[in-house]
């Protein structure tokens, strides 16, 4: 069985896309070639999976000037051409897009030359590549159920998400914990925001303490900046990242971070109650529609960018949510109703699906 899967860019996309892969690979003997673009992070995961992946320049469409459209239009037909012929040389059984820029291109290949096609959308709104080819694939697995519409048989199999995020349990005796995290990268607006409000912040929640993660870029400033905020040191970290990040989360009473879908899939499945901060310049505002679904259910609280000026608002918000235990215990159990156990599962096997017909 060859699968090729096209796409990433962002963790959102790749780190799905590599969850399903290793299934494949358990399942029976496949061979996977991955295709992406050399400025996304498959540059660096695919590889470090151990499997093999082929690069194609294509650029950006949206959210960029007009310059740089008509430059990715006009360089369309020969990512195209290169496509077909990858798609010729590896002969795959199934094409598998996760969104990005380079699953346009592959995709679209793949559709006129007939091979079985199965798209991943992991937002509450495909990105523009998924939206291009939605109707013409021959399934799709999707996180939300309001992006099913988007796409030919499609399914609701959530995202990929570790074994070890269903698994964990609260505590309902321990101290008050806030997690803040802006995905690998941190987030520049956490990081200047969180230092001028730390220190009433532990002043009103009684035993609180803060773990930040700020990326690894901007430790140093944002370690100062706790530190002349005044707020007692013993109750506050701030680390540049992250790992086990499920037993981080299983130590968090509350989650404050951005709403990309792989981090709401494993609120979800962590059970975790949450404070969710779109990234405003997301692509067709994606982050926003994550939120609004968790949010719809009851499962988080949506702040904006624009509503963190001033800090007090955030703060306020913070001391409301810290200080109502019932709230965040009703905010958890709504978050667990948008999990998917065996996502992975799910999707691997309608691959093998597609490819077996």
């Amino acid at each position: 069985m060859r699968v090729l899967i096209a796409g990433g860019g962002t963790g959102g996309h790749i780190i799905p896309a590599l969850a399903v892969a290793s299934e494949l690979v358990a399942r029976q003997p496949a061979e996977i070639l991955f295709v992406g673009t050399p400025r996304g992070l498959e540059t660096k995961l695919v590889p470090e999976a151990g499997f093999n992946l082929h690069l194609v320049e294509v650029g950006q469409l949206n959210n960029v000037s007009l310059k740089t459209r008509l430059n990715t239009l006009m360089q369309l037909p020969r990512n195209f051409a290169e496509c077909k012929r990858l798609i010729r040389e590896f002969r795959p059984n199934v094409v598998f897009g996760v969104g990005g820029y380079a699953s346009g291109p592959a995709m679209g290949a793949a559709i006129q030359m007939k091979v079985p096609t199965m798209a991943f959308e992991p937002n509450a709104v495909p990105g523009l590549a998924n939206r291009l080819i939605g109707r013409w694939v021959q399934a799709a697995a999707v996180n939300f159920p309001s992006a099913a519409s988007w796409f030919r048989n499609a399914e609701v199999t959530g995202i990929p998400v570790r074994p070890e995020f269903f698994q964990l349990q609260p505590d309902p005796y321990a101290d008050p914990h806030l997690l803040v995290f802006g995905g690998s990268q941190g987030a520049r607006l956490f990081n200047t925001t969180m230092p001028k409000i730390v220190k009433k912040l532990l002043e009103s929640v009684p035993y609180l303490t803060v773990l930040h993660q700020c990326g690894m870029r901007h430790v140093d400033a944002t370690r100062a900046a706790f530190e002349e905020s005044g707020a007692d040191p013993k109750r506050w970290q701030v680390e540049p990242y992250l790992t086990d990040m499920p037993a981080r989360f299983r130590k968090a009473t509350l989650v404050m971070a951005r709403s990309g879908a792989s981090t709401v899939a494993e609120l979800a499945a962590a059970s975790k109650p949450s404070l969710l901060i779109p990234f405003a310049a997301a692509a067709d505002n994606h982050q926003q529609r994550n939120a609004e679904e968790m949010v719809n259910v009851g499962a988080a609280v949506l702040l904006k960018e624009s509503q963190l000026d001033p800090p007090s608002t955030l703060l306020e918000k913070l001391v409301q949510l810290l200080s109502d235990s019932q709230r965040l215990l009703a905010m958890g159990s709504a978050s667990r109703t948008q999990a998917h156990l065996g996502a992975t599962e799910r999707i691997a096997q309608r691959l093998q699906e597609l490819a077996g017909n």
